[in-house]
């Protein structure tokens, strides 16, 4: 949820602030945060109570956002952390630190990680599918948040566009069969090969098995992101942006189709979550296009039999403050970037369903309890899918790296 949805209007309740509404934020609270440059000019910062009425749902009487109906039907699927916390203050940095392990570009993606470490389940399909959608404006995404970094390059995101032609320049052009263009490939192959020969360099090698890829990814793609075969009761469950290309249901329908098919890591990106202002028209807007396919993606997981060994993950790259930036008003107020805490969910694959872990204090500006740092939060993920994340790790100019870089543990009281 590139952008970073306010937990405050979502996942983290935080009833007291209805009674401090309008006042100045303590400045010992304050002042044990970074905030961003972009409320440096304002001289009054007043807390904002929620506003969204909550209510407790499921057995874990999780408190839910009105924003999130169809997430709330689905609570006891979930584990919601409302106590991870980052490091990064601005979004590209923020973003690549989530996907990456660090601030600076250039590190693999969670995704390159995975396809590196574990391989792939089909290989007619790429091990790792980066699929976009877009809110209502946002923050750029670079490619890099899925890239490869320093692993071999067969190992990076292959995006997939919404629409007939899903990935660009995969086609044969006009006039050219099947049969010419594997022509085509064995002859360059048999250069490359040459030139490993010589060379040993393995993103020959790399090239060589991307070109195979590619080929083979002419029939598997469009097999797989064919919604056309979907029955109309599975449109209806993800809702009405699900016939339309490009949409967040759109590409949730099409992750559960590269699920089934075994592509081991996909990664859905949905930008517009930046409310700085109009935060709350802003977040209704956002809610409507994401809250019931992603409830939909886990019912329909579940209902084939692929929610215990799939791994559904929820969230944004940072928080946002309980104090308003810009002007006070219903319609207009926003909040800033907020690094201290922020919320997550995660389903299926050795999760603890239905579960509330961790806790921020009454202002929701500091982690109270159980704090989950983003590597302690990429530890676990990787323990989830059967990796030791310090036992994953590649040499590069001379270092060992690892996606948690040199700390993270496993936080054990979200596992089931």
């Amino acid at each position: 949820m590139s952008g970073a949805p306010s937990q405050l209007e979502s996942f983290d309740y935080k009833p007291e602030l209805a009674k401090w509404h309008g006042k100045e934020i303590p400045s010992s609270i304050k002042s044990t945060q970074r905030n961003s440059g972009m409320v440096s000019d304002q001289s009054s910062f007043p807390l904002v109570q929620p506003a969204f009425d909550f209510r407790q749902y499921g057995q874990s009487g999780a408190w839910i956002s009105e924003l999130f109906p169809y997430t709330a039907g689905v609570v006891d699927e979930l584990c919601i952390i409302n106590s991870l916390y980052t490091e990064a203050i601005n979004h590209t940095p923020a973003v690549s630190f989530v996907q990456t392990g660090s601030q600076q570009p250039g590190r693999p993606g969670i995704g390159a990680w995975l396809s590196y470490g574990l391989g792939s389940e089909n290989e007619n399909l790429p091990a790792f599918a980066v699929l976009n959608s877009l809110g209502k404006g946002g923050q750029p995404l670079s490619p890099a948040a899925w890239g490869c970094g320093f692993l071999p390059s067969q190992h990076q995101g292959v995006q997939l566009r919404g629409g007939a032609d899903p990935v660009l320049y995969l086609n044969n052009s006009e006039g050219v069969s099947a049969t010419e263009r594997r022509g085509q490939l064995d002859l360059i192959r048999e250069l490359n090969e040459q030139q490993d020969d010589r060379w040993n360099d393995p993103e020959i090698q790399a090239r060589i098995a991307q070109y195979e890829m590619a080929f083979r990814m002419q029939t598997s793609v469009p097999e797989a992101l064919n919604l056309d075969e979907e029955p109309d009761y599975i449109y209806d469950l993800y809702g009405p942006g699900a016939r339309t290309p490009g949409t967040f249901a759109f590409n949730c329908l099409r992750a559960r189709r590269l699920a089934e098919r075994d592509v081991r890591f996909i990664q859905l990106y949905h930008t517009g979550w930046d409310h700085h202002g109009a935060l709350y028209g802003g977040m209704q807007d956002q809610a409507r296009m994401t809250d019931q396919p992603a409830a939909a993606l886990i019912t329909d997981l579940k209902q084939r039999g692929l929610l215990e060994d799939t791994l559904v993950i929820w969230g944004g790259e940072f928080g946002r403050t309980s104090f308003c930036q810009g002007r006070l008003t219903k319609q207009g107020f926003g909040r800033d970037h907020h690094p201290g805490c922020f919320s997550m969910w995660m389903a299926g694959a050795g999760v603890k369903a239905g579960t509330v872990y961790g806790a921020t204090d009454a202002f929701g500006y500091n982690v109270a309890s159980n704090g989950v740092h983003v590597h302690d939060f990429q530890a676990t993920l990787l323990h989830l899918l059967g990796i030791d994340h310090e036992a994953l790790v590649y040499k590069h100019q001379g270092r060992r790296y690892r996606l948690t870089d040199v700390h993270g543990e496993v936080v054990r009281g979200v596992l089931a």
